[in-house]
């Protein structure tokens, strides 16, 4: 049957109706007028929900696309007025600005002095693959218990890093630690909501199901499925996905956001799709992330990713981070920002002057990033040398986008060390077990049953 044919059926059988005025719904218009403004209102100024953060989209949009090299039309005078229409309350001034300012996004010039395009750039898995030395694939038997209990350590404290982390993103670390003192416990009653892991499960519903054959497109579509809406780079994504506009594209079109920390942020998942295999946790990354980033922030995702693999089998976190960092395509700009990052770890005793010129090589950048993040996490991760407190706590310190630097390093460092390794001060908010989430038939789970719902996942992949 075509089309056409069904259409034709339908309003065959339509019979009319004398609707009343009260029957009418034309009233859903300005039900629908109220959460648009009010969505616009928070893309020109909102405040992050964990933390209180300021932050305005509108505004780094203009710095993401500079960061990548092209220059924006009267940018930051669309900004200005943008602010005063915000000021003004002046709905319809403020959406006729917010058009121009994305269109002058979307089409800015590029300015081929620019540092960015001197470095290298991928665009599929091929071309990275080609450019990478992997760490050798590393044997691990998923059927015993040593696996789950490392996956449910690697779970649990992902969540302790995303909630400790929640409460400080967004600042620097001189404000921090004027505020928090040591950071070396919780500085608020802790919880598990928060946007780190929800992509994560979206991942894992789809590796489920298709396992290693998994595509960009199946997680795209769990993405749309499953997570109601997003925040930068993944708002982006979602509204394309939502139009029909799959991956890779999903990810490139209109997304001034798609070499922000979206996807360093939920590279964890993929190395525990592939424990022991470094490269396959690298290739699952890639296709996650191109859902909704390119190059430098896939390459994010890779990078955490082939971390948790190798935590399955190795013990020492600075070989691994050499290892790692040593591998990736020397011209590229991420693997520039790492290797600098980690050549100040090397070059300083203390973690205060290796983070001042981290702070200083990455100014340019928004605090979410990849950059300033992945630079957090190195240094975090080899200062922290391995110790769970010292691990979180410095990564508290560092500021940035915190909560998505200490759940990942620390799921790495679970992973790694198993739940013995974590002092129960940590670990005691979430002796129930519960976890909540704002995911679409998911609001309500365990970490148990999330820990054997990825360790029957990886069972029936490698079948």
């Amino acid at each position: 049957m075509k089309a056409w044919e069904e259409v034709r059926k339908i309003t065959d059988k339509a019979v009319p109706v004398r609707l009343a005025e009260e029957d009418q719904t034309w009233d859903a218009y300005n039900e629908v007028e109220r959460q648009i403004d009010f969505m616009l209102k928070l893309y020109w100024n909102s405040n992050v929900p964990g933390s209180f953060a300021p932050e305005s989209l509108a505004l780094a949009s203009i710095q993401a696309v500079e960061n990548q090299g092209r220059s924006v039309e009267g940018g930051m005078e669309l900004y200005r007025a943008g602010q005063q229409a915000v000021e003004d309350n002046d709905m319809v001034a403020l959406n006729r600005i917010t058009a121009v300012l994305k269109n002058r996004v979307n089409e800015a010039k590029i300015e081929s002095d620019h540092p960015y395009w001197k470095t290298e750039l991928f665009d599929t898995w091929k071309d990275f693959e080609k450019a990478t030395k992997f760490p050798a694939t590393l044997q691990c038997d998923v059927t015993t218990e040593t696996f789950w209990k490392q996956t449910y350590a690697g779970w649990i404290t992902q969540i302790i890093g995303a909630a400790y982390g929640t409460a400080l993103e967004g600042y620097t670390t001189e404000q921090l630690e004027k505020k928090f003192g040591e950071m070396d416990e919780y500085v608020r009653t802790p919880n598990t909501m928060n946007d780190d892991i929800t992509y994560e499960l979206a991942f894992l519903n789809a590796f489920e199901r298709e396992g290693y054959a998994i595509t960009s497109r199946d997680i795209a579509a769990e993405w749309l499925a499953l997570v109601p809406a997003g925040w930068s780079a993944e708002q982006v994504a979602l509204d394309n996905i939502r139009l029909g506009i799959m991956p890779p594209e999903s990810g490139r079109l209109h997304n001034a956001f798609n070499e922000w920390i979206g996807a360093q942020m939920r590279g964890v998942i993929c190395g525990m799709a592939a424990p022991g295999n470094a490269k396959l946790a690298a290739e699952l990354a890639w296709k996650d992330g191109e859902v909704s980033h390119i190059s430098n922030g896939i390459i994010g995702e890779v990078f955490n990713a082939m971390l948790a693999a190798m935590a399955y089998e190795r013990k020492d976190m600075r070989a691994m981070l050499v290892e790692v960092i040593d591998g990736l395509p020397a011209a590229s700009e991420y693997t520039q920002i790492v290797r600098f990052a980690l050549d100040q770890c090397q070059s300083n005793e203390d973690w205060r002057p290796a983070w001042k010129a981290c702070e200083e090589r990455v100014t340019t950048f928004n605090w979410i990033h990849t950059y300033p993040n992945a630079a957090a996490e190195v240094v975090a991760m080899w200062y922290g040398d391995g110790d769970f407190d010292r691990t979180l706590i410095l990564s508290g310190k560092l500021g940035q986008d915190v909560d998505c630097n200490a759940a990942q390093i620390l799921s790495i460092l679970g992973i790694m060390n198993g739940l013995d390794s974590v002092p129960e001060r940590w670990t005691a908010p979430f002796a129930n077990d519960n976890l909540e989430t704002y995911v679409r038939s998911m609001k309500e789970m365990t970490i148990t049953s999330l820990t054997d719902w990825t360790v029957n996942a990886v069972k029936k992949a490698r079948a």
